[in-house]
């Protein structure tokens, strides 16, 4: 028995349905390198997608190694309540530099649903514990994602993951997310002023007194189809939170660290939420791990002596992972000394002019978007009605079929093919990615 059949007979894959493997075959990847995998055939695939978006400075990057391995060799792991290490206060001192202003508490976990699961509680619990404990409800944009832990799933949008298990998730609210392509105020991104904030402004007015948070992705709502929208949301949301006395809860896990060229998507708003979770480029895709971090006015309302009964109750084994904390320190250095967000801002345009080249003037392109080096390429059969292929047609997954037998690893989000590279690709591997984008394309639609 092959390694592929001892695979399909002992592993269940994510987010995938299993019968598709009797006709595409798992790929058993051998090693990485870069922008790039190996197979055990010794094929590359050019790894657009970094991994399910967490490969921030590419696979096997040899300074995130060398730190990982000096760490084994010293502390793999310790129980993070009572204990700490250096690996863990440097992290946390190095992302309190970076972060939006205020917020400065950091509380690890393993994964980004559970960053998501955390601060939901976190935010809970604050309204509780400062009179307000009607506030018990949360409110969630349409279309969003944040994981596919009860909780998260409940804040979540989308019918596909969420669906099936409404018996099970919290009563939350939905607002009306920001459509762009299809804005029914007919605006464009540039003279955009947030107009469908007129949604959250409906919901704030009803609810408000039975909220304790809001919780948004930031400019990107990835598994929706790299929907973006403008920063004047953010800000007109982050003025009706204060003044409605409702938590703003950043899901960074996919825009942080540079994804959309800033270091977080609620840098371009100049305003800052009161929880932001991080996870994927974090630790550069090496290692799960997550944290949830918060502001003073939040932490305070947590401290007081152990009678009260007022600390947050919540942990996870792998809290504060030495390896993972050395994984996010190198991450963190590299990103400060080799001056990546600078080169990818430069790759980031020439990605976005290749990619418009090859794609713009497609009869089936309906909208190409671009935040930093992400790049969302929507296919419709009809570009003015802005329709979708119909869903049994599987449009995008037979286009990544065919990219696979190319080399290139493009999983598309619906009809919505995307790139979301490693931050160090260079243009001669973008130009490649590209090419092999539109041949693919182009065998699939004939076009």
């Amino acid at each position: 028995m092959n390694l592929i059949e001892k695979d399909l007979k002992y592993i269940w894959h994510p987010c995938s349905q299993m019968k598709d493997y009797e006709e595409l075959k798992p790929i058993v990847i051998d090693r990485g390198k870069g922008v790039y995998l190996y197979d055990k055939d010794g094929k590359s695939y050019l790894d657009i997608v970094s991994s399910w978006w967490c490969n921030l400075l590419g696979h096997c990057n040899p300074k995130i190694n060398e730190g990982m391995k000096q760490q084994l060799d010293q502390l793999e792991h310790v129980i993070f309540a009572n204990f700490t290490h250096e690996p863990a206060i440097k992290l946390c001192e190095e992302l309190a530099g970076i972060l939006p202003e205020g917020l400065c508490k950091f509380n690890f976990s393993d994964n980004g649903s559970a960053a998501v699961e955390c601060a939901l509680k976190m935010a809970f619990q604050y309204q509780y514990q400062t009179g307000h404990p009607k506030k018990t409800r949360f409110m969630c944009l349409s279309e969003g994602y944040h994981g596919e832990t009860i909780g998260a799933l409940s804040v979540g949008s989308m019918d596909l993951y969420a669906k099936i298990y409404q018996p099970m998730l919290m009563d939350t609210i939905r607002i009306e997310a920001p459509d762009c392509y299809r804005c029914p105020f007919g605006k464009c991104r540039d003279d955009c002023d947030g107009e469908c904030i007129c949604h959250a402004e409906k919901a704030f007015e009803e609810f408000a007194d039975e909220t304790c948070a809001m919780i948004v992705e930031p400019l990107l709502q990835g598994s929706a189809g790299m929907r973006m929208y403008p920063p004047v949301y953010l800000k007109k949301l982050r003025r009706l939170c204060d003044r409605y006395q409702v938590l703003l809860i950043a899901d960074e896990i996919a825009t942080g660290f540079g994804r959309t060229g800033r270091m977080f998507a609620f840098d371009y708003a100049g305003v800052s939420p009161d929880i932001m979770c991080v996870s994927k480029g974090l630790t550069g895709g090496y290692i799960p791990m997550a944290i949830t971090i918060t502001t003073d006015q939040i932490y305070d309302a947590f401290y007081a002596d152990y009678s009260e009964g007022k600390a947050f109750m919540h942990s996870h084994t792998y809290s504060g992972n030495p390896l993972g904390c050395s994984a996010g320190l190198a991450v963190q250095k590299i990103l400060r000394e080799d001056h990546i967000l600078e080169q990818a801002a430069t790759r980031a345009i020439y990605l976005n002019k290749k990619i418009e080249e090859a794609f713009l003037d497609h009869p089936n392109v309906g909208e190409i978007r671009h935040l930093g080096l992400i790049n969302a390429i929507e296919l419709t059969p009809d570009k003015k009605t802005k329709s979708d292929f119909p869903s049994q047609l599987r449009m995008g997954y037979q286009i990544y079929k065919e990219a696979l037998k190319k080399g290139l690893i493009l999983r598309p989000l619906g009809n919505v093919l995307y790139f979301n590279p490693p931050l160090i690709i260079n243009e001669e591997e973008i130009d490649k990615a590209v090419n092999m984008c539109r041949e693919s394309v182009r065998e699939v639609l004939k076009v």
